[in-house]
Formats: structure tokens, C-alpha cells, sequence
């Protein structure tokens, strides 16, 4: 009878080229271990045609590594692939210690990361999927029946109690998940009634979004040069001069071969994604291999189905590149396309800001607007909204705000109250100052 071994830290790692399939990145693959608290032994590579349906390697291979493990006294063996529940089973039997595919790399390290409530579920129900499919002849006295005095004849195995157990509790979940999601929305609904546009800082893990992000935010959203520092979404504000305020999202970063039962578990969160009205796409400009991750990354966007979301191309990390200055690159009608910069120092921010500038402004005005006695709701309207930056007392009565606000949004006001109102604009492109300004 053969008994999972339990996991440990020792861990050898296999690196396998197929032949036909994208051959993945060993250094990224050492560096996830690392990241899950791996200590790594050694890094065992080799090529197939094909793989082997009973050991994922080959009888020879498998045999090789059985050796090394015995040799380096390892505790765990990290596959750099997706294996079958009957590959992990065999090879488990083979080595007699844990053996952990990809995919259940991402979730450990996914596990470890998650503070927040909804992280942990989506990480919690992320696992229980894929935990599900490896019941199945993993562990052999799970297909005997309980037994006992009283307790003898027809039931359930324990291996069908716990698939029962692992059924409802992903019901359960799923629940708590989709009270999360009406949360979420009604966030969006709020920000969309403000039209306040949503800006989401998507790209590969640890390409500096959490830092540019901290940056743009003055926030201390945790940062660090590790895969997936930064699990939890985080959502800040952020008046940006000429062109309104704009909601920052930092989500989480994607890794190639981005496990789909994970996509699926952070729909709510990678929804910011999708109903954002631009994507800053972080890229780590000293990556010798960031064409490969821009594919892979807008392969994510495109499953979770915002690879229609306007882009602009941020590459970062210009500080490790040598004579490599900030600069932006646009295209022919003038939108900023891509934009070369180092979060770290700070260098070429401000030609970011100045995109944002430029992409939200044409949809801003600055003015003042001059209301009724009777249009204090409207008034009140303006404050919730957030807009108002200078309230003054006209002498004939009623108000007089000073507004930073998106077009649409006063357009909608002026609709659902049935009429204009009257608006005072700058003089000569310059903001102003007091009402002694207005004509």
C-alpha cells in the first residue's frame, strides 16, 4: 500500500524540452521555487519527442532522478510541466517523496501570498480544483470502506466522502466569492456614474508594477524583486492636473503557463482588467526575453477578454540598461503608444503622466459653475462626486464651484437635471484664481 509521502524544502528540479512545445525559462523556473521557499538541490534537464504517459520522462530519466534524489537526500520534486494525477502518482511511488507539477507551484506560492479575505478564497478555491483531480488513485486506502461494529455494509469510501467534502466546500466558496463580486461591482457602478476612467497596471510578475504603481500613488503597497510580491489588488485614486482625477488598479502579475483554474478563481479581480478604459502594460525593458512575455501576458488578456482595452506600452527598469534614456514613442496620429522609464529613480515618469495627460484630458474641463438658489441638489451632486476644488459666495445669491470634471459627466448632470448651467471658463487657457476673474 503505497501512502503520499509529506512534502519538504530539498527540492530537486526537472526541466524537460518537448519537442513541439514552447521549451519555458530554467532561470524563471529556479526563481518560483525559490519564491514558493524551495531550497533548490539541483536542476535536472533533458528533451522528449513526446511525453511518456506513465512517468512524464521516461523510464530512464525517472530512474536518474530517483538517483539524484537519493543522493542529495531531496524531500520534493518540482516539475516545470503540467503532469497527469497518474504521472504523479507513479513518480511518487518511483522516488518516495512529494512530487509537485507547476501548477501546483503558482498555487503554493499563491497560497503564501494572499492577505487579503478575497485573495485567500480565490487562492483556497483555486487549490481545491486542482486538488480535486488527484483524489483519484493518489492515495490507495482512500477506496476502502469505514467499517466498524454498527458501521459494517453499503456506504460511501472515504475517497467519495472526501470528494463530497471537497464539492460542498467549493460551494461555499463559490458563494462568498459572488457576494465579493457584487461588492466589486458596485464600486465599478459608482465610478462609472462619476465617470471617473479606471487605469489598470497589468504585466509579467516582477516587472515593477507595485513600484510604479507606489509611485504614481505615494502608496506603500508591498514591493520587492520577487515573482508575485504582490497578490491583492489595490485600488487608489489620483488627480492627475489638465486631466481630472483617474482610478489606479494594481493587479496581479502572470507568469507563462498561468494555471486556468487561478484565472478563473481571480475573475472578480481581473475584471478591473477587463472594464478598464486603458491598460498600462509594465514591461521589464532588461528582460533578455520581454517579446516572449508581451505575448504571454497579452495571451492572458485576451483569455480574460480585455485584449480590445486600449494599451499603452510601459517599459520599465531603463536604469539597468546602459545609455538608455526616458523617452516616448507615439504613433501616427500622435497617441503615445510606449514609454521608456525606471520606476526605481523616478526617471521618465513624468512622460507617463504626461500620456495620461494627453489620453484623458481632451474628455476635461476646468471651469466655474455658477447654480441657482433652488439647484442646491446639484450642488450636492458636485461635492459627492468629488470634483469641486474651490467653492466661492456670489453676491446675487446661490453657488459658485470650481470643478475639475469629465465632459460626459457634466453633460449627464445637466440631463438628469433638465438644464445647462451656466459655466465661467478661463481666460487665456489659465486656471482661475477667484471669482474677481470670472467676467
Amino acid at each position: 500500500m503505497f501512502e503520499r509521502p509529506q512534502g519538504g524544502e530539498r527540492a530537486v528540479l526537472v526541466h524537460i524540452s518537448i519537442q513541439g512545445f514552447e521549451s519555458g525559462d530554467e532561470d524563471e523556473f529556479r526563481e518560483l521555487a525559490s519564491s514558493a521557499g524551495a531550497e533548490v538541490i539541483d536542476l535536472i534537464t533533458g528533451n522528449r519527442p513526446r511525453p511518456d504517459p506513465k512517468y512524464f520522462v521516461g523510464s530512464g530519466k525517472a530512474e536518474e532522478i530517483h538517483q539524484r534524489v537519493l543522493q542529495c537526500d531531496a524531500e520534493l520534486v518540482i516539475f516545470d510541466h503540467e503532469l497527469s494525477p497518474a504521472q504523479e502518482r507513479n513518480l511518487e511511488h518511483l522516488f518516495q517523496c512529494r512530487v509537485l507539477d507547476r501548477t501546483g507551484l503558482i498555487l503554493d506560492i499563491f497560497a503564501q501570498r494572499a492577505r487579503s479575505f478575497e485573495g485567500k478564497l480565490q487562492v483556497e478555491l483555486a487549490q481545491l480544483k486542482h486538488l480535486s483531480t488527484r483524489l483519484v488513485r493518489g492515495w490507495t486506502h482512500l477506496e476502502r470502506q469505514k467499517g466498524g461494529i454498527g458501521l459494517r455494509g453499503p456506504g460511501e469510501t472515504q475517497l467519495e466522502t472526501d470528494r463530497r467534502l471537497l464539492g460542498n466546500r467549493i460551494k461555499q466558496i463559490n458563494k462568498r466569492l459572488d457576494k465579493v463580486l457584487k461588492q466589486r461591482e458596485q464600486g465599478r457602478r459608482s465610478r462609472a456614474r462619476a465617470a471617473i476612467p479606471t487605469v489598470s497596471l497589468v504585466g509579467y510578475t516582477n516587472a515593477g508594477k507595485s513600484t510604479l504603481f507606489n509611485y504614481l500613488t505615494e502608496s506603500e503597497v508591498y514591493a520587492a524583486d520577487q515573482l508575485f510580491a504582490t497578490l491583492d489588488p489595490t485600488i487608489r485614486r489620483v488627480d492627475i492636473a489638465d486631466a481630472g482625477p483617474v482610478v489606479l488598479a494594481d493587479t496581479v502579475g502572470f507568469v507563462r503557463n498561468l494555471p486556468h483554474d487561478l484565472v478563473a478563481a481571480f475573475r472578480s479581480t481581473l475584471e478591473e482588467t477587463r472594464q478598464a478604459h486603458l491598460l498600462l502594460h509594465i514591461i521589464d525593458a532588461a528582460d533578455p526575453d520581454r517579446d516572449q512575455r508581451i505575448e504571454q501576458v497579452n495571451e492572458v488578456l485576451k483569455e480574460v477578454g480585455a485584449e480590445n482595452v486600449p494599451q499603452i506600452e510601459v517599459f520599465n527598469k531603463i536604469d539597468l540598461i546602459e545609455d538608455k534614456a526616458p523617452a516616448t514613442e507615439s504613433d501616427e496620429s500622435g497617441v503615445p503608444r510606449r514609454i521608456w522609464l525606471s520606476a526605481v529613480n523616478g526617471s521618465g515618469v513624468e512622460l507617463l503622466i504626461d500620456a495620461l495627460k494627453r489620453y484623458f484630458g481632451k474628455e476635461f474641463i476646468h471651469c466655474w459653475i455658477k447654480l441657482a438658489p433652488q439647484d442646491a441638489r446639484a450642488r450636492a451632486e458636485f461635492f459627492e462626486l468629488g470634483v469641486v476644488v474651490n467653492e466661492k459666495d456670489p453676491q446675487d445669491g446661490g453657488f459658485l464651484l470650481e470643478v475639475s470634471i469629465q465632459r460626459s459627466t457634466l453633460e449627464g448632470l445637466e440631463k438628469r437635471f433638465g438644464h445647462q448651467f451656466e459655466k465661467i471658463l478661463p481666460k487665456n487657457g489659465q486656471l482661475l484664481a477667484g471669482v474677481d476673474q470670472a467676467p
